[in-house]
């Protein structure tokens, strides 16, 4: 474990904290509250941006570019809408700077006032629905399935590293649809594929449902979404999705002529994942030796550390491991060959450990006598002798082993913290024990606030497969007709 690295039991989000910086995911940059993702951080976001990328391709969608300025006029066309951003919009308003009269340093050019603000982009609806209208003008036209990479501004007052920076990156797809049905279907179409996503590559559990109204993404009219629990037993909102009805063709008078020849709005969805993620992978699986990532994942999926005591000792053992990476590398899995000599193979050893590397390979001199090498695999601190004979495979199969081994040791989590909850005295020492408690709740927003303001849970999500119960509601005691999932979340 790295010297001073506080534990989980400690101080969970200090924990959170030193391992992101500790295990080179990203560091504070110098403006106030964004990051700068370091390279192994972005190599993580890459696997992830490209396994959704194919997938989003796989079913239908393209990507695009929509620009980063939105004219602030936009923004007040769907009230709910900006009602939902006003407060973390960034703003533009001049489009030059002047040196200043001393000649020391620049100044705003006063006279280079825009004659309309343009607002960073917080969310792009706006300007994406602008643009459709000039794209659709018939069934025929319909559907546009458009997916976007970029980032994001949110002018967030309290930040934390991946989980809420001021700027931050993400996907968002939107979506054009002749009917109803169509968008709705849509909709939950990409809830499925964030759900595969997280349990199958990220090896994250889900829960997919269907956001109360109070908690609804603002300018829709149905938020699914997917939530999961994090090891100190809140939850993240790992991915939404939303139909948005024909609340932004209104907005934007996008009209399309259908097949009975009658002019109608489209209907729209959208639906995105972000940086948040790697959050989510950090206090899913890491623990209090450092970041523990899946397979799928990882930059470096297995590396190998020589250990010798004189240089004369290397080029023999590097000779034996080139067919090795040979091997690994034909079987698809990203390896790497540690043999810096300023580093000796102890501190390599805490280095990949506490980078989360799957599993790792230790061969020595006495490893090439009898034809065999050290294999430890990450997420149980686990060390075997192996035979140098069909390590390969071997490793192979650690990493499916490895995989499955994250999601169910998630799962198991997720499990022994749900409960269940029927009156108010047993919610208000149940939600101290974090976790999911799935209770009764009789519909009102009013009710929702309320146990918010009471006790800072909130409804993480209507499940999907929430079969239906009659009961009655935890604060208010009145009929309820299924639980819902209460939770403190990020």
């Amino acid at each position: 474990m790295a010297k001073d690295f506080v534990k989980r039991s400690e101080n969970y989000s200090e924990w959170y904290n030193q391992l992101v910086v500790r295990a080179d995911l990203a560091e504070n940059s110098a403006v106030r509250g964004c990051m700068v993702i370091k390279p192994y951080g972005y190599a993580i976001w890459e696997k992830m941006h490209d396994a959704l990328d194919k997938m989003f391709k796989d079913t239908g969608h393209s990507n695009a570019y929509f620009p980063l300025f939105i004219p602030k006029s936009f923004l007040s066309r769907e009230a709910d809408h900006v009602k939902g951003f006003a407060k973390e919009c960034a703003v533009v308003t001049h489009y030059r700077l002047k040196t200043n009269e001393e000649g020391t340093g620049v100044v705003v050019d006063p006279e280079a006032k825009l004659e309309e603000e343009l607002i960073v982009r917080p969310k792009s609806e706006t300007i994406i629905w602008s643009t459709y209208k000039n794209w659709i003008k018939s069934y025929r036209d319909l559907p546009i399935l458009c997916n976007q990479w970029a980032n994001v501004v949110r002018w967030e007052m309290r930040t934390r590293m991946f989980l809420r920076t001021a700027e931050f990156l993400w996907q968002e797809g939107h979506t054009a649809h002749a009917t109803r049905e169509e968008a709705e279907a849509e909709a939950r179409k990409m809830l499925d594929v964030y759900a595969d996503f997280a349990e199958n590559i990220m090896a994250v559990p889900v829960i997919k449902g269907v956001k109360s109204p109070n908690e609804r993404f603002a300018g829709a009219l149905d938020t699914y979404c997917i939530e999961a629990m994090m090891q100190d037993g809140k939850a993240l909102q790992a991915g939404t999705s939303h139909f948005l009805g024909q609340n932004f063709a209104k907005a934007f008078d996008v009209k399309f002529l259908n097949k009975q020849n009658q002019l109608d709005y489209v209907w729209a969805t959208s639906w995105g994942v972000s940086t948040r993620l790697m959050g989510a992978l950090i206090m899913t699986h890491s623990d209090d030796n450092g970041l523990v990532l899946p397979p799928k994942l990882a930059p470096i999926q297995c590396v190998i550390v020589p250990i010798y005591k004189s240089d004369d000792q290397l080029p023999a053992i590097s000779a034996k491991v080139q067919p090795i990476v040979d091997a690994l590398k034909a079987k698809g899995i990203t390896v790497k060959y540690d043999d810096r000599t300023e580093y000796k193979p102890g501190w390599k050893f805490n280095e990949y450990e506490f980078k989360g590397v799957p599993v790792r390979l230790a061969i020595g001199p006495r490893d090439l006598e009898n034809g065999t090498c050290e294999v430890c695999r990450r997420d149980t601190l686990e060390k075997l002798t192996m035979s140098l004979e069909g390590i390969a495979d071997h490793v192979e199969q650690l990493m499916d082993e490895i995989q499955r081994g994250l999601f169910q040791r998630a799962v198991d989590y997720r499990a022994a913290n749900t409960r269940k909850v029927d009156s108010w005295d047993d919610f208000l020492t149940e939600i101290e024990k974090g976790g999911f408690l799935l209770c009764h709740w009789d519909g009102t927003t009013e009710t929702e606030e309320k146990i918010k303001e009471l006790t800072k849970a909130t409804i993480r999500c209507i499940p999907n497969d929430a079969p239906a119960e009659e009961g009655k509601c935890i604060l208010t005691g009145k009929p309820s007709h299924r639980r819902v999932i209460f939770a403190r979340s990020y």
